[in-house]
């Protein structure tokens, strides 16, 4: 059995969930601190610039989002079949698809660009810097999706304390070099993106260092790597985890374009806003994580008691990390947005749509948790369909309303996405492995 008891399966989660949750929550502190140091440029512009090159980025790192979550589910099935040339053979596929993926993304840089703000129609000052900070921080993009490939790795290893290591290496990088640029010799966005981007590959050689010291690393041939049966599973829970962050993609990039259609304060409101849905998503993300080691174990072994047990025990861990997120937001949101940035504008229309912040927990906890199961049991095709229904949802929310309520309209539309997320993968839970 992969689980013993209820006690050492809430061990377990915690083992691999605070490690984790460390790991993953310097994704969004690097978003804060790249915000905080914008926030106090003296401009809404600058803000708004980096809010939209940030996005631009976190968009294209989703769309190679199954780097992490296609090699955690499978990695952690190979460990609980006690396979371990297959958990190697999955972590070298990963890293030449990152690798690819990221050589593209530079060559595209570009196109790609030039689209974003096809769509997004900033206003000109904004853009400026946005495209400045693209520029510059484009060359890290093959570390950045090799580092996300080996984070998912790590956790489907059970070893996500070694995630850790690896985030930490980002964040104390990213801090020292951030400081010592923009508020050292006064390099405002450049100084950002550069400092950012030396974090990004100092975490890949870390990781490197990290995986190569686990021990014995059994001998694969290019051809263990491209055996056509595992290679085709490998692309295939891929494939569904890309079309899923699509669907994702289209919802995010509508909320950037429908808040900058009403100006550079109430898309610079919205970035500060949007920072507290991230905190806690990368938050209950290190919770997932957790469920992806343990119901891929599970999955691997073939373990539908224990399976059950890890379903049940997450999503207690779940409510009770939605709760306090409710409660702090709630007592202190409007604190945090004044740490944020000190423009006064801003900061008042951000207090206006705080409450849908606030909402966010709770609407959405049991997606983040079910996230985690579904990709361990490698459910992949229904992670995708309850995307699309999700997306549907939200789409018909903001267009309904956008006319009566405006930006409220958009957050509305926000949280019922969430929502419609945690009902329609709940239904479609029942008999995953």
């Amino acid at each position: 059995m992969c689980v013993k008891s209820k006690h050492t399966l809430n061990r377990q989660i915690l083992a691999l969930s605070v490690p984790a949750v460390i790991a993953t929550v310097t994704t969004p502190l690097l978003g804060l601190m790249d915000t905080a140091f914008t926030g106090h440029m003296g401009g809404a512009v600058y803000l708004a610039g980096i809010a939209l090159g940030g996005n631009l980025f976190n968009m294209l790192y989703w769309l190679f989002g199954f780097l992490r979550m296609g090699t955690s589910g499978l990695t952690a099935q190979a460990v609980g079949a006690r396979d371990v040339r297959r958990q190697w053979i999955t972590l070298y596929r990963a890293l030449a698809v990152a690798f690819i993926a990221g050589l593209v993304i530079i060559l595209l840089q570009w196109p790609l660009s030039w689209l974003y703000r096809s769509i997004t129609l900033p206003e000109p000052g904004a853009w400026s810097e946005a495209e400045l900070y693209f520029r510059i921080l484009v060359w890290g993009a093959p570390a950045t999706l090799a580092t996300t490939a080996m984070s998912g790795w790590f956790v489907g290893m059970q070893s996500s304390k070694r995630a850790m290591w690896m985030s930490v290496a980002i964040d104390v990088a990213n801090i020292a070099m951030s400081a010592l640029l923009v508020i050292g010799l006064g390099m405002k966005v450049p100084g950002v993106a550069v400092g950012t981007l030396v974090a990004q590959w100092t975490g890949f050689a870390v990781a490197l260092l990290l995986a190569f010291r686990m021990g014995h690393i059994p001998p694969v041939r290019i051809g263990d790597i491209l055996e056509p049966v595992e290679l085709r599973r490998f692309m295939t829970v891929n494939r569904d985890i890309f079309l899923r962050t699509l669907c994702m993609i289209a919802v995010t990039l509508w909320f950037t374009r429908a808040g900058a259609s009403g100006g550079t304060v109430t898309l610079a409101a919205n970035a500060l806003l949007m920072q507290l849905f991230i905190l806690f998503s990368y938050v209950m993300d290190g919770l997932a994580y957790a469920g992806e080691a343990l119901a891929g174990k599970c999955a691997g072994a073939r373990d539908r008691y224990g399976f059950r047990l890890t379903v049940a025990a997450l999503m207690r861990w779940g409510a009770v990390v939605a709760l306090l997120f409710t409660v702090v937001y709630f007592l202190c949101g409007q604190t945090i947005m004044s740490l944020l940035s000190d423009d006064a504008g801003v900061r008042a229309a951000a207090a206006d749509y705080l409450p849908w912040a606030v909402a966010i927990p709770f609407c959405g906890f049991a997606a983040f948790t079910w996230d985690g199961i579904f990709i361990g049991a490698t459910a992949t095709r229904r992670m995708l369909a309850a995307m699309a229904v999700s997306a549907v949802v939200y789409f018909a929310v903001y267009f309904t309303l956008r006319h009566i309520l405006g930006n409220h309209a958009l957050w509305l539309a926000f949280v019922a996405f969430l929502l419609a997320r945690s009902l329609s993968m709940t239904a479609m839970s029942r008999r995953i492995i």
